[in-house]
């Protein structure tokens, strides 16, 4: 027998004074004042003398077709950016979900460059608040000011209580109305859609509805300003229709607050071309609306957006009540001593498979490298029937068995918001195990396929994430399968599985030394 190759691409989305300040080309100021800000979750920066610098134009030519990231880079390698120009070193004090390798790469300077007076960790999480003392590097950069907690960004517990359903239908506006056909589940309202891109992506719905109604006034108004095709600006044909628009913004939310926790992402640029780095003490919540509206606007229409008073932040406390008052209560999202529960590969003792993907996005084509992909041993090529099963990884309560999809809690409580959770992706509807199941370590769930999104190759995608946030697979949080411990590459789909000495190298191609068997003797 031999590994039949499958495709390396696995993709789930369809084809004022409180403004954020930073220097144009050409030396036009905006303000550089900026309000006392609802204090950071977990961290911050102390104040620091500020130096200005003109920023470097850059042209930017859009290409709608092109899977690049602007601003996004390999994993993390800090290097300095810019010149010294400041002596007086920063104060920064950590945020949840911080390490010292990403901290140092959203500085600009080397890991051994920052000190504290407290140990730091080298590659595990830092607690919340540990000061840090960081030479001063970058100069130029966007506001620090936090514009939305990362609660308010994932599909986290802060949003448990929220029925979309019930919002939409009393807000009384054009998305009450609204409805789509979509081929999985056919007629689907506009509240439906919602509650899907929320869920498949673990976005978090308010934040979905409070985008559509500030860029087209669907949720409040009966006959909106915006686009019916392209509510969120998003004007290309593929891209037509809200779950397409939805999927879409959802990516670019991705991009920004999962490049941003990572460390891929430190700079971003704007429509008309203005290029700026992002300030170092951002949270990943605010990085990801700075990212998101950085696709949509150039500086001007920027700047508008993103204003405490009148922009985009001020809707969202209209439509919800203060979001940092619910972060409160769940945030930090994952404590610094969180340790992933134990794993086994996701196949049954001594079947041949392929390790045919490294760490790649989770559920968004361009977002968190949290999913790897194995594919099983056969004689056929590309997309192709198979009775061989996919097993559960770890012991728990199947919450959902739809589209390809299987997402098992694994601390039984039903909701898939809350604690970890495992996501299995392009698992057949043929045999799959039906939500409200209890399932053990080993059990059936069902059959690889192509079934769920895009793949030119039978193969199973397993992600995890923990209180609605993707946990990336080569980070603080290592995943870990029947001892194999999964490293990323690179690229998005490049890396290995190690295991003592034996290396194993994700290839789409499944040639002999990416196959990978799981033994009785495994962890």
């Amino acid at each position: 027998m031999f590994l039949a190759a499958v495709s390396l691409a696995c993709s789930m989305s369809p084809r004022s004074a409180s403004a954020p300040i930073f220097l144009a080309p050409g030396g036009e100021d905006f303000p550089t004042e900026t309000p006392a800000a609802p204090a950071p979750i977990g961290g911050g920066l102390a104040p620091t003398p500020e130096t200005e610098i003109l920023l470097p134009e850059i042209n930017l030519s859009e290409d709608a077709e092109s899977t690049e990231n602007p601003g996004i880079a390999p994993p993390p390698t800090a290097t300095p950016t810019q010149p010294i120009v400041n002596t007086t070193p920063i104060l920064y004090y950590t945020q949840a979900g911080d390490t010292l390798p990403v901290v140092a790469v959203r500085f600009g300077v080397q890991p051994e460059e920052i000190s504290s007076p407290e140990d730091i960790p080298e590659q595990a999480l830092f607690n919340p608040g540990q000061l840090l003392i960081i030479p001063n590097r970058l100069a130029n950069t966007t506001s620090s000011q936090h514009f939305m907690p990362d609660s308010e960004i994932v599909y986290s517990p802060s949003a448990l209580d929220f029925d979309v359903q019930s919002f939409v239908d009393q807000s009384g506006g054009y998305l009450a109305e609204y409805s789509q056909y979509l081929a999985t589940t056919g007629i689907t309202t506009g509240a439906e859609v919602i509650e899907r891109v929320a869920i498949e992506n673990s976005i978090n719905p308010r934040l979905l509805l409070a985008l559509l109604e500030f860029q087209s006034n669907w949720v409040n108004d009966p006959e909106p300003t915006g686009s019916v095709d392209y509510p969120l600006g998003r004007v290309l044909q593929r891209d037509q229709g809200l779950y397409k628009q939805l999927a879409w913004a959802v990516n670019q939310l991705s991009i920004g607050y999962y490049g941003w926790r990572e460390g891929r992402l430190t700079e971003i640029q704007l429509k008309d071309g203005i290029s700026t780095r992002l300030a170092p003490d951002l949270n990943a919540g605010t990085a990801a609306l700075q990212y998101y509206f950085a696709q949509l606007f150039g500086s001007g229409e920027w700047v508008a957006a993103l204003d405490l008073d009148e922009g985009f932040p001020a809707l969202y406390e209209r439509m919800f009540g203060s979001p940092w008052v619910r972060a409160l209560s769940v945030e930090p999202l994952y404590p610094p001593d969180l340790n992933q529960p134990p794993l086994i590969l996701p196949f049954m003792i001594d079947q041949i498979w392929s390790y045919s993907g490294g760490p790649h996005g989770a559920w968004e084509r361009d977002g968190a490298w949290a999913a790897v992909d194995f594919a099983p041993g056969s004689t056929e090529h590309g997309c192709f029937d198979t009775d061989v099963y996919t097993v559960a990884a770890a012991p728990g309560l199947v919450v959902r068995s739809e589209n390809g999809v299987i997402a098992v809690d694994l601390d039984g409580d039903g909701r898939e918001q809350t604690g970890w959770v495992l996501m299995y992706l392009h698992v057949a509807d043929r045999g799959r195990v039906t939500s409200g199941t209890w399932v053990e370590k080993g059990d059936l769930l069902g059959h690889p396929s192509c079934e769920g999104g895009f793949s030119t190759g039978t193969h199973l995608h397993l992600a995890r994430k923990y209180n609605g946030e993707w946990i990336m697979a080569d980070g603080p949080l290592p995943f870990v399968m029947s001892g194999w411990t999964v490293n990323a590459g690179e690229k998005a789909y490049e890396g290995t599985l190690i295991r003592g000495e034996r290396v194993i190298p994700a290839n789409p191609l499944s040639p002999f030394e990416s196959r990978i068997i799981r033994r009785s003797t495994d962890p």
